[in-house]
């Protein structure tokens, strides 16, 4: 049997760009640069998000008030380590570069791109904003047309919005003359496989990733239980069965919320934690929003991804490589307990709503 002889350095250098080619959500989206020291599963990084400023009018008599640039730094903990392990001895006997390639290379970026882009694209519980109607899936320019109006009227900035649809909206956008020459239009780039084209000043991309939200919320009768003033934590009265559940969005006194977790029920009320807060009196009706592909509409400041170099581990042949904000690490080691050779692929990082204001969830 050929030796394997192809270093770890050769693969990572390869891989990282198919990652990068493979990843849709990541792309469009916040990138911090990588700083220079490794990390591991479960530490905590300081991120500098995206500023945000605000104008105010001069006065004379009091001066400027300078903006606190490091209020906009905030904590994220590294909780995802994306891996894809493979034994040597499945690859070995491709003594050339190209099978390896072929082999291992190019599934491992895939496989751990499909786990990012869905962990990314699960963001969407963190947005209230909605447009579409859920169980109706998107298919014209009219439903763009609605998502940049949604955008609109949050007053998310016009110079870069982007669309990510589900492969079923998408195969009827692609129908409609204006997407098909727009996409015509596309110039190549990383995302090309998934791009669409950019209509009424939306880039729009489909993934697989995008999620389905189901609930069963709407089979409960639902009412405020007390006023709330700026509460983000309420009681509601309920009949009827179902729960609440994370990422479900509540129509209350006619303003949208998410349930940022789980509802807890208590005789014939749920407690429930949402976003934004609710201000609304009692007994204010309360509707809840039912199943629905979450088709995400958003300004790339609204989220952001975060990879961090990974710590290499004593006694075996690593490499870590970064490009672009994105990090990964390729390990070949040995497995005493099962006595094999093992070649491990990895990538270690963490996604965070920044601004959810600057995002829509368009149901379909």
């Amino acid at each position: 049997m050929a030796k394997f002889d192809i270093s770890v350095k050769q693969i990572a250098r390869e891989a990282l760009p198919r990652l990068i080619d493979n990843l849709v959500f990541p792309n469009l989206v916040y990138k911090e640069n990588i700083e220079g020291y490794a990390a591991k599963q479960g530490d905590t990084v300081s991120v500098r998000c995206p500023v945000k400023l605000t104008a105010t009018e001069f006065d004379a008599t009091t001066g400027v008030n300078a903006e606190d640039l490091q209020k906009d730094t905030i904590d994220v903990t590294l909780d995802h380590l994306a891996t894809v392990d493979m034994q040597v001895g499945a690859i070995e006997a491709a003594c050339d570069f190209d099978s390896v390639v072929r082999m291992f290379i190019e599934p491992a970026a895939a496989a751990l791109a499909e786990k990012i882009n869905a962990e990314g694209l699960a963001l969407y519980k963190d947005i209230p904003n909605i447009a579409g109607e859920a169980g109706k899936t998107p298919a014209g320019l009219n439903d763009i047309a609605q998502a940049s109006y949604a955008l609109d009227m949050q007053k998310v900035p016009a110079g870069t919005r982007r669309a990510i649809w589900s492969p079923l909206a998408t195969s009827y956008l692609k129908q409609v003359p204006a997407i098909v020459n727009a996409e015509k239009c596309g110039s190549s780039s990383a995302l090309r496989t998934g791009a669409i084209g950019k209509v009424f000043g939306i880039e729009n991309y489909m993934s697989q990733a995008i999620c389905n939200h189901e609930t069963t919320a709407d089979g409960l009768t639902l009412t405020l239980a007390s006023a709330a003033f700026n509460f983000e934590t309420i009681n509601l009265n309920f009949t009827g069965e179902g729960a609440l559940v994370k990422g479900d969005v509540l129509i209350i006194d006619g303003k949208p919320h998410t349930c940022t977790r789980d509802g807890v029920v208590s005789g014939s009320k749920i407690t429930v934690t949402v976003y934004p807060a609710v201000t609304a009196t009692s007994d204010a009706k309360v509707a809840a929003v039912g199943n629905h592909a979450a088709n995400l509409v958003f300004h790339p400041d609204a989220f952001a991804f975060i990879t961090r170099p990974l710590q290499a581990p004593a006694g075996v042949e690593s490499y870590v490589t970064t490009y672009n904000g994105i990090a990964l690490r390729v390990v070949r080691g040995y497995d005493m307990k099962y006595k094999r050779e093992m070649l491990s692929m990895d990538v270690l990082y963490a996604f965070k709503t920044i601004y959810p204001e600057l995002a829509v969830r368009y149901l379909g």
